[in-house]
């Protein structure tokens, strides 16, 4: 950054929390960064109006006054790239927290900062290019291997192509050395580091965008089978207080089929991000059997720090996210929740005194939230190689009401909705995604890869299943008013499939060693056992075996234990079940129609 304590500097004229203006505001641009009183509190430009700049400020404005001094920085607001990213926690304005801890304490001073990615630390950088050969924005001219999970690629920022005129040799640098200079033309070169800087409201390019058919695998049922999300896919998990949203992205976190993870805390309790940053170095990747901590990034911006910055942490998440999708990796973007990054922009928009839409949020809710989601996706890189970023976002709406302005706005632009339901989360039933409520687009799209992993009836299996709950739920109003046994067998045992459907197969334990993470295998077997089951109790119905003679054999207990003792992707005891199912179930018929002996 210029320093510009040097010359005329625009004066704050007027200050409401973490908005303040200043005049003239001719020696300014907008969006630009600045540094405002002598604390040098970090801001952003977001409005010129005549000779008045309006700025969002980053940090407490408390002590400032009118005649202030406001110093422009020439830069917007950017994040920093490149090796030191993994394993780190940074504030929503890219502030490394573990270095200011280091330095001035549990608490952030007012104005002090420390630069995002470290410049002293040394990194062994293999160069990947040769002098003379040509490169092109996003191409890899080396590699650093940052963590045992992660090859971090150095690539040519966008904008910058030519000849390399010199590349450093293998060994090891420091962020600020020059690892290689490009001529980008006759007789100008520029020099490039490991690291760049990129605007955090600017997308970053790439060459083509596909429709996302990969599934994202979580090993969470009721996602992947029921409403399963595609890598490059977006997806939001609504739900009141207490139902579940902030386990179930730590859950995704864990186990989500990623190559990198950024959670962003964004107004979230400390006590929750507390339990990420304890967590998460502890726990190991299921494929390297390292820390996860390893492939994940933290931004933390609870609900106690500037509220300006809370706005900006989601555009610093996306950002890095965008970078690690241009090495080719796959990215799962956590953001929780977007409910407060709403309530972000309502305060600072009231602050603007702008005229405000529906529940006082602003009129450009819509347009912002729809900006934020656009930006996942999966695409072809500048380099050719193909990445994605698949976008969860929390929405924590008002007393679990739905229809509020972020959620309903949320549900446009997502192709993924899992409702959590107050009702089942009070029932102690996790995770409690409503499978009325819930959906998602992206079924048709995976459907070829489960078929192609499992088996060619996983659509089929799956759609009979929802068929089931959904009739279910038709039945339970009856049920309500008359109660189970004045059902007829036929429509009980929809009732009792249901039943094994929901508590066997959608409930599932965070905290059962075996039972946290489900492979695609086991839940493709584990619903093709429930759902022979029920198609076998049709036959205990058209033989006029009381249907509750079924739910009593020892077959049953077995289904009900199977989630938690069957390990991995085993396919025998399956078979075996199923088999078990179809013997007990013969000699119960068989039973029956015996002719009947008095004694």
């Amino acid at each position: 950054m210029k320093d510009t304590n040097q010359g005329p500097t625009p004066l704050v004229t007027y200050i409401s929390g973490p908005v303040v203006k200043a005049k003239p505001a001719h020696l300014l641009s907008m969006n630009e960064m600045v540094e405002v009183g002598e604390d040098r509190l970090v801001g952003e430009v977001i409005g010129l109006e005549g000779e008045t700049a309006t700025i969002q400020v980053y940090e407490d404005t408390v002590g400032i006054k009118p005649g202030t001094r406001v110093f422009g920085q020439s830069i917007p607001l950017f994040a920093e790239l490149g090796p030191g990213l993994i394993g780190q926690i940074f504030d929503g304005i890219q502030r490394p927290l573990d270095l200011l801890k280091e330095q001035w304490g549990d608490f952030i001073k007012r104005g002090k900062t420390s630069a995002a990615l470290l410049r002293d630390k040394l990194w062994h950088f293999e160069p990947l290019v040769e002098k003379g050969s040509s490169v092109s924005p996003g191409m890899a001219i080396g590699q650093v291997k940052e963590t045992e999970a992660i090859i971090h690629k150095i690539l040519v920022p966008p904008g910058i192509s030519g000849t390399v005129k010199d590349i450093a040799p293998d060994g090891h640098y420091t962020l600020e050395d020059k690892v290689a200079e490009v001529e980008v033309r006759p007789g100008e070169a520029k020099g490039l580091k490991m690291f760049h800087r990129w605007p955090v409201r600017q997308p970053r390019p790439y060459k083509k965008r596909f429709m996302p058919s990969i599934p994202l695998l979580t090993g969470q049922r009721v996602i992947d089978t029921f409403f399963p999300l595609a890598k490059g896919g977006t997806a939001a998990i609504p739900g009141g207080f207490g139902t579940g949203k902030t386990v179930t992205q730590h859950q995704l976190s864990k186990w989500a089929d990623a190559d990198i993870i950024i959670y962003i805390g964004c107004g979230e309790r400390g006590n929750e991000m507390t339990g990420v940053l304890t967590d998460f170095p502890k726990l190991l990747d299921p494929r390297t059997q390292r820390p996860l901590i390893e492939r994940t990034v933290l931004i933390a911006n609870t609900s106690d720090m500037p509220v300006a910055a809370r706005e900006a942490s989601i555009y610093t998440g996306i950002t890095m996210a965008e970078y690690f999708r241009d090495q080719g990796y796959d990215v799962a973007l956590m953001a929780d929740s977007t409910s407060r990054w709403a309530e972000a922009l309502r305060e600072i928009s009231g602050r603007l005194e702008e005229m405000p839409a529906e529940e006082g949020f602003p009129a450009y809710l819509a347009s912002r939230l729809a900006a934020f989601y656009e930006r996942a996706g999966q695409v072809e890189t500048l380099s050719g190689d193909r990445g994605s970023v698949s976008l969860i976002g929390a929405v924590s709406p008002p007393g679990g009401d739905f229809s509020e302005p972020v959620t309903m706005h949320t549900k446009r632009f997502v192709q993924c909705f899992w409702a959590l339901d107050k009702e089942l989360a009070s029932a102690r039933y996790f995770p409690a995604i409503n499978y009325l409520n819930s959906y998602s687009a992206y079924v048709e799209a995976v459907s070829k890869w489960w078929q192609q992993t499992t088996s060619p009836e996983w659509r089929e299996l799956r759609d009979k299943a929802v068929e089931i709950l959904q009739e279910d739920a038709k039945l339970q109003n009856i049920v309500k008013l008359l109660g189970e046994e004045a059902l007829p067998d036929d429509q009980r045992r929809i009732i009792e499939g249901a039943k094994l459907i929901k508590n066997d197969f959608l409930q599932q334990s965070a905290f059962d060693p075996v039972d946290t993470y489900c492979p695609p295998l086991k839940q493709f077997y584990l619903l093709k056992v429930i759902m022979h089951f029920i198609d076998r109790l049709q036959d205990v119905v058209m033989a006029r075996v009381p249907l509750f003679r079924a739910m009593e054999l020892p077959v049953v207990e077995k289904i009900h234990r199977a989630k938690y003792t069957i390990k991995g992707e085993e396919i025998e005891p399956f078979l075996q079940i199923m088999k078990e199912t179809d013997e007990q179930i013969d000699a119960l018929i068989e039973k029956n129609r015996e002719p009947y002996h008095e004694t």
